[in-house]
């Protein structure tokens, strides 16, 4: 998988990109918002006619030098919006309401700090993400509809049934744990 981090923190970007690396995936790290978005325009460039994304996953750090991880996803998402992205925060709740309020769609976080595993788990499980995708669709549909408790709970036990790590997931606006 081809990956791309933001993070400022060098040591943790070494510590993601020797882990990643070691599973075989190609990992492209940057320090800062500002260069995780030229990185990702650089990768669109060099492959323009590709229908696929140009990383299979990009992990943002939530606050960030130059330009902050919630601006990079939006820039990012309003180039491609099935982009998968994952948040790797100690905000998490600060994370949690502004991708709802922001973002509006699937996003993916990880409460920092958390076991390198855990990341490669989560990265790699792409099952999840397709499902999570479907469940949005479904959140809109419901939103649409004015759900009764039985709807939201079928939607939940949903989300149970896909989450494997200690990941939480903004779907539409709702937050699941």
């Amino acid at each position: 998988m081809r990956i791309l981090i933001a993070e400022d923190e060098p040591d943790i970007a070494m510590q993601y990109k020797i882990v990643l690396e070691e599973k075989n995936h190609e990992v492209v790290i940057t320090e800062n918002g500002e260069a995780c978005l030229r990185a990702y325009y650089d990768r669109i460039r060099k492959n323009p006619k590709s229908n696929e994304s140009a990383f299979d996953a990009v992990v943002l750090d939530y606050r960030m030098p130059k330009k902050d991880g919630m601006d990079v996803a939006k820039e990012i998402l309003s180039v491609n919006p099935h982009q998968r992205i994952i948040f790797a925060s100690a905000y998490i709740k600060d994370t949690l309401v502004d991708s709802i309020k922001q973002l509006k769609q699937v996003v993916e976080l990880m409460q920092k700090p958390f076991e390198l595993d855990a990341l490669v788990g989560t990265i790699e499980d792409e099952e999840i993400y397709e499902k999570l995708e479907q469940l949005n669709v479904k959140v809109q549909q419901i939103k649409d509809l004015d759900p009764t408790h039985e709807q939201v709970r079928d939607l939940m036990e949903g989300l149970r049934k896909v989450q494997k790590y200690d990941v939480w997931y903004a779907v539409g606006d709702t937050i699941f744990a």
